[in-house]
């Protein structure tokens, strides 16, 4: 019999962290794939991820509500214990073999909790890294969990290896995000029209001659500050006039704050060179960032897709510390000047070498293979 893998998508970016992944299951012959959509990977406000999925033909399992408003760290908590008792339901019903998550994000943590207290094998995409805030507790604690590790870099392999899990249950794949970009090869530059297709926000119009891309989240162990971080990033796009598309926040706590500040700078000022945008399909959204002169904010995307596009980053604040990236990043403060001086250099530099820190485009397939082959086991022989 195949085995049956269930993935858990909870949020906006896990889908393309995770297509090429979704694909090389349904096309092994020895697996079977159960996909569970859950999260803010269902809410409109976050980008209803959920409709690119079903666009794209994966068929759907199940899908779980388990986000409790508030965007705060009492409503994150409050969310994680929900999708535990709202998974280990949806597990009992599927009885997969083995359960996929992804990252560090809260969500994650609440699928691999749920299934290891089920005895069911769990596989983690991304373990190894070190990020900034509370994402790296949480990652690190989900590689704990798991049984299997599918990691983005060799230097991810060896910080797995080190916390004591055994060398044969360690895989370095590479990032399956890194699978729709190389995908892209050759054919990367924007062919359609982001504001007839997406819709958006705002009076922008004109990309011709060069445009921006931002994407900045709340920091969550300084989601106090979301508001005033996300308007020195406001101040900085809008002195520099440089047409931009700005897309929302994630579901973090802090959201509210910098959605906030979005919301009433872009009343006061109405900014007619930003557009704003919820979500768009991962290829469209690369595309669009291939174009691009320069992407700006926090989003984790700056240091992995944009590495194997070559396009220039301005990276702010913490939520990437310590993250491994390439020559293609630029790390500043959350001061205006300091983010205008950021993007004026980097839209000096132009587009940087092709760097494959992150994979070479072929993660999924090496992912559903191991998922067919390995063995599937949940007792730990730890290594230190």
């Amino acid at each position: 019999m195949p085995r049956k893998i269930c993935v858990v998508i909870t949020a906006r970016p896990s889908y393309s962290r995770v297509k090429t992944v979704l694909q090389g299951i349904l096309d092994h012959p020895d697996l079977e794939l159960q996909l569970v959509v859950a999260a803010s990977a269902l809410l409109d406000r976050y980008g209803t991820a959920v409709d690119y999925i079903e666009k794209d033909g994966f068929p759907i399992a199940a899908r779980v509500y388990m986000v409790l408003e508030g965007e705060n760290p009492a409503s994150m908590a409050k969310t994680t214990g929900l999708g535990m008792l709202e998974l280990a339901t949806v597990f009992d019903n599927l009885k997969p073999d083995a359960v996929v998550t992804v990252a560090d994000r809260f969500e994650t943590l609440a699928t691999a909790v749920a299934a290891s207290y089920m005895n069911i094998p769990v596989a983690h995409i991304q373990g190894g890294e070190v990020t900034g805030s509370i994402d790296e507790k949480v990652r690190h604690a989900v590689t704990k969990l798991a049984d299997l590790h599918f990691v983005s870099t060799r230097c991810a392999g060896e910080r797995v290896e080190k916390m004591g899990e055994e060398p044969r249950k360690v895989f370095v794949t590479g990032c399956p995000s890194i699978d729709i970009a190389a995908g892209l090869t050759g054919h990367a530059k924007l062919n359609f029209n982001p504001f007839e297709r997406y819709g958006g926000v705002g009076d922008l119009h004109e990309l011709e001659n060069g445009y921006l891309v931002v994407m900045q989240h709340p920091v969550t162990t300084e989601h106090e500050l979301a508001r005033q971080h996300v308007m020195e990033t406001l101040e900085a796009i809008y002195e520099i006039n440089m047409p931009t598309l700005w897309f929302w926040p994630n579901v973090d706590a802090g959201s509210d704050g910098t959605s906030n500040g979005i919301r009433s700078f872009r009343e006061k000022y109405r900014p007619e060179n930003i557009s704003f945008f919820k979500n768009m399909e991962p290829s469209d959204f690369l595309r669009l960032l291939f174009s691009s002169k320069c992407l700006v904010g926090n989003s984790s995307v700056g240091i992995r897709e944009c590495s194997f596009l070559g396009v220039p980053v301005v990276n702010i604040g913490t939520r990437q510390v310590g993250r491994e990236r390439g020559a293609n990043v630029v790390d500043v403060d959350y001061t205006k000047e300091d983010i205008i001086a950021a993007i004026r250099q980097q839209t000096r530099n132009g587009r940087f070498a092709v760097d494959k820190l992150y994979g070479d485009g072929n993660a999924g397939v090496r992912i559903s293979r191991v998922l067919a082959e390995a063995p599937l086991e949940i007792r730990k022989r730890l290594t230190y």
